[in-house]
């Protein structure tokens, strides 16, 4: 593989401006595309073959009216008052006024709740509570839910700020008002940071911008690619901040392994061409390798069967991929259009920017003190580790995904109505045996002895009947709203959603099926999915990524190290998101929550491929030295010296990425971004930085090399680079290999 890689890089550095026109026109074709077709995200979770999912089928079926209003958004306006509402009618009356000048709104359907309760007051529970405190305004807008821009959140969110004063609480949630910011300041934080570190890493300006320019352009035509995959798949809106997250970090850190590398080839002698080429050849193989356990980490998810798990995974692994060709391709040909310049103008006082043979860099004099005890820093990275994992025993998931902006409305609705408000079930029933009279009154009657319904004595059942005055006439289908007492992610919703479900016995009695839909059932089923699908990938990913982690090392030990110490990482991460997300420790988190259902079997995923990545990059080195002669220990020196200053300036970067995407208003991005930058920092300071370097300094020799029967059955991938390290060298370059500091390979 390294001499095909070699040809690529000295390809791309040759013909680059070839190269750079190709990248250049896939981003303007794609580009194009993208604002021709305008394709839109899609807002809902959708689950098929579950219960939920197949209600939410025959909602869209069998009543397809209905389905067409749910696509609009209904936003919930909530008005409070300690004193009652009924002193501030009329507040609410020129509130209800300006509600029905927003664009798109539907006026007719817009009333004040004083004017309900007056007129129907069979209806005067459903809109007003707290004991006329706290009431409730629908505001429906003919738009469909994928087409909702900000726009139309920040006019209602100015018309609510006009109206709330003199005792008057005014707050909305739901409908426009899930629509997001732009994405762009998490994203521009994040390059901001990156461009520092590798002005520091590189001590050159002009080197620095290369790897960002690199991101900049694999990150746009992934998400244009997933994008534009919009048209023709439901893309859930939620995946694109995971992908573009991960996407930065990734093409920025690939790109740092193989600019770091062409440097240390071009000081070693020969054309730059060849030293593309070498960079290519070795580096670049470590990035094919690291990649490609990421994307079978990522890419493995969708066997899960969860459409927005699906798309989370194939999307990352469509960035992966991305970021990999840019990094074998993008980079040498924009190294080969710097040409000497890549590397000016340099910054002087920055030191150690280059590797030297001698020279003693932080992470030398690091690496020698851990090689001498190991144990005590291997103690110390265990114990931090472990204190980390403690909240884990208090870990909740669910999938409340209201963003900040939202949470007064829920707690003021909480406190009227109820915690399930915003939550409805919706029970979907149909037969294909007459009518549905009887097994639709056998439902309701069901459901109305169950605890934890809210106002049960109101429950009554719609039909589908041709009649719209009396729909329930001669109808094949219904549909029952429960309003559910407990809140959405609660353990009490969902037994009352698996309550309802077991009245499928009785209901097949009457010659029908009754299904439980609804976001909150959809929720419920995809948090009982991922907890049976958890183990079975968890095992499936490490095991594969386990193989081809013996090809690279040609071991059975160090692999092994490096996935239990993963494990470990992984268990400190739940244990400190927990503390923070769920407990509210140090104060970060305003509004606390439980874990999203999804993250564990994502983090597990990526976190995985991200740590096999700095296990690739620096302990290739090591190995590589072993393997020419050095002692176990001199071995793991020799990889600090040439590889920690590029691990550690990567893993600042991903940390520095992620992180930032705690600004976004998403809790989704939130919450994902804070576990996936401290898992990094987990992962990569403590146990590839200290951990495995110290548990193969205690093994010694040990450490490396595979049983006689294994290595003849394992490829040879010639990760290091052996084959192609001294192409294109003068024959006097070669004495430089009798160095004891030999130049790096696969992690320089």
């Amino acid at each position: 593989m390294s001499s095909i890689l070699y040809r690529v890089g000295r390809f791309s550095f040759r013909h680059k401006w070839w190269v750079l026109v190709g990248w250049l026109a896939a981003l303007v074709v794609v580009a194009g595309s993208v604002s021709a077709l305008q394709p839109k995200f899609s807002q809902d979770f959708d689950l098929p073959g579950t219960d939920g999912g197949i209600a939410m089928e025959q909602m869209q079926e069998y009543f397809p009216q209905l389905s067409s209003q749910m696509e609009k958004p209904t936003t919930t306006v909530v008005v409070q008052a300690d004193d009652g509402l009924a002193k501030h009618a009329e507040a609410i009356d020129a509130l209800v006024g300006d509600l029905k000048k927003l664009d798109k709104a539907e006026p007719d359907t817009i009333v004040s709740p004083l004017a309900v309760a007056a007129a129907q007051p069979q209806l005067a529970a459903t809109v007003i509570g707290d004991d006329g405190r706290v009431g409730l305004i629908s505001v429906s807008q003919s738009v469909n839910m994928m087409d909702v821009d900000v726009e139309l959140k920040n006019q209602l969110v100015d018309t609510l700020a006009e109206h709330r004063g003199d005792g008057l609480n005014v707050e909305a949630m739901g409908g426009v008002m899930s629509s997001m910011e732009p994405a762009g300041k998490a994203e521009l934080i994040g390059f901001a940071i990156a461009f520092v570190v590798m002005i520091i890493a590189f001590g050159a300006l002009v080197a620095a911008f290369i790897p960002l320019v690199t991101g900049l352009v694999g990150v746009g035509l992934t998400m244009m690619l997933v994008t534009l995959s919009a048209e023709v798949l439901s893309i859930n809106q939620a995946a694109t901040a995971i992908i573009t997250m991960l996407g930065i970090a990734v093409c920025i850190d690939y790109s740092l392994f193989v600019v770091s590398r062409y440097r240390s080839e071009v000081n070693r002698g020969g054309a730059r061409e060849d030293a593309a080429g070498r960079a290519v050849g070795t580096a670049g193989s470590a990035v094919v390798f690291a990649g490609l356990t990421v994307i079978i980490a990522v890419a493995a998810l969708m066997v899960i069967g969860i459409p927005i798990i699906t798309q989370m995974g194939l999307g990352a692994a469509v960035a992966i991929l991305v970021a990999v060709c840019a990094a074998l391709t993008f980079i040498p040909a924009l190294l080969g259009a710097f040409g000497r310049f890549a590397f000016t103008p340099r910054i002087p006082w920055i030191k150690h920017a280059e590797e030297h043979p001698t020279a003693d860099s932080l992470g030398v004099k690091f690496g020698r003190q851990l090689v001498k005890r190991p144990i005590p820093f291997v103690v110390a990275a265990l114990a931090i580790l472990i204190a980390a994992a403690i909240p884990m025993k208090g870990m909740q998931l669910g999938m409340d995904t209201t963003t900040d902006d939202q949470v007064a409305a829920q707690k003021l609705i909480s406190k009227g109505f109820g915690e399930g408000v915003g939550g409805q079930l919706m029970v979907v029933l149909h037969t294909e045996e007459g009518t549905i009279d009887d097994a639709a009154n056998t439902a309701v009657a069901e459901i109305q002895a169950m605890p934890g319904v809210e106002s049960p004595q109101t429950l009554r059942w719609m039909g589908n009947g041709a009649d719209l005055q009396n729909p329930n006439a001669n109808a094949n289908s219904a549909m029952i709203t429960v309003t559910p007492i407990s809140s959405p992610s609660s353990e009490e919703t969902h037994d009352l959603v698996e309550k309802i479900r077991a009245t499928s016995d009785a209901i097949g009695e009457k010659g029908a099926e009754i299904h439980v839909g609804g976001q909150t059932a959809i929720l419920s089923d995809l948090s009982a999915k991922l907890d049976k699908a958890l183990i079975p990938y968890l095992i499936v990913v490490v095991g594969l990524a386990f193989l081809i982690m013996i090809g690279v090392f040609r071991s059975i030990l160090v692999p092994l190290i490096g996935t239990l110490g993963f494990i470990f990482s992984m268990i400190a991460t739940f244990g400190i998101t927990t503390a923070i997300f769920t407990d509210g420790a140090f104060g970060l988190i305003d509004h606390t929550k439980p874990l999203i259902s999804f993250l564990p079997i994502f983090l597990i995923g990526v976190v995985f491929g991200l740590a096999m990545d700095y296990q690739v990059f620096l302990v290739t080195r090591m190995r590589e030295e072993f393997m020419h002669g050095m002692s176990a220990k001199d071995a793991i020196v020799a990889g600090y010296r040439h590889g920690s200053r590029v691990v550690v300036s990567a893993a600042i970067i991903m940390i520095s990425v992620f992180a930032a995407f705690m600004l976004s208003p998403d809790t989704t991005a939130k919450m994902m971004g804070f576990a996936l930058a401290i898992a990094v920092f987990f992962d990569a300071f403590l146990v590839r930085m200290i951990i495995v370097p110290g548990v193969l300094a205690m093994l010694g020799e040990r450490a490396w090399g595979l049983p006689q029967w294994l290595d003849k059955l394992v490829i040879n991938f010639d990760i290091e680079g052996e084959k192609v390290r001294n192409r294109g060298l003068p024959a006097e370059g070669s004495s430089t290999l009798e160095n004891p500091e030999p130049t790096p390979t696969g992690a320089a």
